[in-house]
């Protein structure tokens, strides 16, 4: 992985990236991307934001009269992009959006990772911020920390592996209801 992370460093295009549920943390966004890039309150119309049954972060898909809400962050370079990718795993499926700003109620496109199996049994209800901020933020950002130092090496984790071996090590907490 850490080739495929060199190679996207030659790429000098930036991104307008939608993020709805951990990427909201500041904390997780830095220890990524090593930066906070700027950013833009927005909302996605015609998605829901789903808990996931054991996990700690949620998922959305599409849903008629519905919307989510989250922000925009601008200028995300090739290879930070890789590591969103990276960190999204397979369980989502980077998609381009119509989403609506906020702060200027201006429409533009940004990429969403939406998750990849639409008929997940283990969706269900809306995933709440702030519970998870003040629940899990902390470990996730440690977790998230992890993840980046280990993508850099030959031999790098999934940020599915990552996730399951820190809390394992935790003595089995459970992840979410």
């Amino acid at each position: 992985m850490a080739k495929a992370m060199a190679a996207a460093a030659g790429g000098n295009q930036v991104h307008n990236v939608f993020v709805y549920g951990s990427l909201l943390a500041d904390d997780v966004v830095r220890a990524l991307l090593s930066r906070i890039p700027q950013s833009s309150p927005a909302i996605l119309n015609g998605y829901h934001r789903f808990s996931i049954k054991g996990r700690v972060y949620p998922a959305i898909l599409p849903a008629e009269n519905k919307k989510v809400s989250g922000k925009v962050l601008h200028g995300i370079t090739d290879p930070e992009l890789y590591i969103l990718d990276e960190f999204e795993d397979v369980e989502y499926e980077r998609v381009t959006v119509d989403v609506s700003l906020m702060d200027n109620s201006n429409k533009t496109q940004a990429l969403a990772y939406v998750w990849s199996d639409k008929n997940d049994s283990n969706l269900y209800g809306e995933w709440d911020f702030e519970e998870w901020r003040r629940t899990q933020m902390e470990d996730f950002a440690k977790m998230s920390a992890e993840f980046r130092q280990d993508l850099e090496q030959p031999e790098s984790k999934t940020r599915i592996d990552t996730y399951e071996s820190l809390y394992q090590q935790d003595g089995g907490r459970p992840l979410m209801p």
